[in-house]
């Protein structure tokens, strides 16, 4: 571990990440996860979460180019790229970044409320990755919503997907927001570069409440992607506990 326990909030404004490897940017996810190892509780991540584990997301998105999430998280909560303050903004006009990340979303089937402010918003840059598996008529409704529509090749979605960003949109750093399923894609692929962690103070329960990363399959014992703790910040504040890990390769 680099650095010890550390009690209170941590600073993401500013972090050393690495240069992004060949091929698709440096990916780092973003995850709040109850003491039993659940990720929603009344089927969002709302209730797990402090108003400081908020702000450490918005914070984290400081560093992106690009603020991902899930079909499912979409329809649950919505999801932006916005920072909510001004100060954070200017952190990143100091970096030489636009003021904003650009948000996206990836869907199967093109299941996306297209009501919901990440479409009809235009205080933030967004675009749609959709599987060849979307019908037309369903693509065509989304491209009419107005956001870019990226057409990904059925089974291929997350690698054509983080392709594009790196070559595309020019994307350095990749920031998921989830949710459990898009994380599961990304292990699948060994594409998840840190994973930042808070642990929440409350214990959900439930045979299939949704874990923090909820894939098709379990990754067998010599599978398991194994991490190595880089910061943990106690917060007796809120009763969470803040992690950063590194993927080990």
């Amino acid at each position: 571990m680099s650095s010890a326990w550390q009690p209170g909030k941590p600073d993401y404004t500013a972090l050393k990440l690495p240069l992004p490897p060949p091929g698709r940017p440096y990916v780092i996810t973003n995850t709040v996860m109850s003491a039993d190892g659940k990720s929603v509780v009344d089927g969002t991540e709302q209730g797990i979460g402090s108003e400081l584990d908020q702000r450490l997301m918005r914070e984290l998105r400081v560093n992106a180019d690009v603020v991902l999430n899930g079909a499912g998280t979409l329809r649950a909560t919505g999801t932006s790229s916005r920072l909510g303050d001004k100060a954070l903004e200017e952190i990143r006009l100091d970096l030489g970044k636009p003021p904003l990340p650009i948000a996206a979303v990836i869907s199967r089937k093109g299941n996306l409320p297209l009501k919901k402010p990440f479409f009809t918003a235009r205080d933030f840059p967004a675009v749609v990755y959709l599987s060849a598996e979307t019908p037309e008529m369903r693509h065509a409704e989304i491209a009419d919503a107005g956001r870019p529509v990226i057409k990904l090749t059925a089974g291929n979605e997350f690698l054509e997907m983080l392709r594009h960003m790196r070559q595309e949109l020019g994307a350095n750093v990749l920031l998921v927001e989830g949710g459990p399923t898009v994380y599961a894609a990304l292990y699948e692929l060994n594409a998840v570069d840190e994973a930042f962690l808070t642990l929440g103070p409350v214990v959900v329960g439930g045979a299939d409440t949704l874990t923090a990363v909820t894939g098709k399959r379990a990754f067998t014992g010599d599978q398991a992607r194994r991490l190595e703790l880089l910061s943990a910040h106690p917060n007796p504040e809120t009763d969470e506990v803040y992690l950063r890990y590194r993927i080990r390769r």
